[in-house]
């Protein structure tokens, strides 16, 4: 695995292996620094970059016994800008796969358009699958052996990943909001429109868009001051004023650029 990794690496240095997934990712600068009338060849030129990584490991497969599946290899394109739609395709097994509104990555649905509504209706799904099966068990639970299988089944989803959603208006997140009040209700045994903010306050639970704030500060409070993955640190940068001034001591950090770039 580990040459298959260096030789897929080599092509698109992203990548990012996994047990059963493989996640290969290029960054087309020459989009944004060329102009728009050479747009087309750069395409081609990212989907060779591509298509060479898939035949990389779709050959290291066959060697080791192992078939690389076409049906749930997905291309996800995500424009730096508001510009029409890419055409451009990748080759697999003598096949061609077109570019995707949405794909699914370890357990997170990314779309084209990093609004992540996709990703915020399949959780609260999900979600209310789960407290529909425990509510139907509560007359049989203490309030305490409640909040212990809310806490792992349900409130366990809305935080996983949920640093993604940082920055995303109120109401794309409301859903998920509606999810934790409902969980409040469910662990008091309380009826559907009872007042939340004093359950929460009982419960020690954050609302959902404060979880989403602490995640992303404990992400970037790590990525600076202890052992974190290189391309982590390397989007975090410590901001240093050219005098001596009083935010000096808070140890703020370098707002990340916001310079258009295409991430395929």
């Amino acid at each position: 695995m580990d040459q298959l990794s260096e030789e897929v690496r080599q092509e698109s240095p992203w990548t990012m292996m996994f047990a059963d997934d493989i996640v290969i990712c290029s960054e087309s600068r020459e989009q944004v620094e060329v102009c728009a009338g050479e747009k087309r060849n750069e395409n081609t030129t990212t989907s060779a970059r591509i298509s060479a990584c898939l035949a990389d490991i779709s050959s290291w497969m066959t060697a080791h016994q192992l078939k690389l599946n076409p049906s749930k290899t997905e291309l996800l394109i995500i424009p730096g800008d508001p510009s029409p739609a890419q055409d451009l395709a990748i080759s697999l097994s003598n096949s061609m796969i077109s570019p995707t509104a949405s794909a699914r990555n370890l357990g997170v649905t990314m779309d084209n358009q990093l609004s992540f509504s996709s990703h915020v209706t399949n959780v609260t799904r999900s979600c209310r699958f789960l407290l529909y099966n425990i509510r139907r068990i509560r007359p049989f639970l203490s309030t305490q052996a409640t909040q212990v299988l809310v806490q792992s089944l349900v409130i366990s989803r809305l935080d996983y990943c949920n640093s993604f959603l940082a920055g995303l208006p109120l109401n794309t997140i409301r859903p998920l909001q509606m999810i934790q009040n409902a969980a409040a209700r469910l662990v008091f045994n309380l009826p559907k429109f009872s007042h939340t903010t004093p359950l929460l306050r009982s419960l020690h639970w954050l609302p959902v868009a404060a979880r989403i704030r602490f995640k992303t500060l404990m992400l970037a409070y790590k990525a600076k001051n202890e052992p974190a993955p290189s391309y982590l640190k390397a989007l975090v940068t410590s901001r240093t004023a050219p005098r001596l001034l009083r935010s000096t001591s808070t140890a703020r950090l370098v707002p990340p650029s916001l310079r258009e770039k295409v991430v395929v």
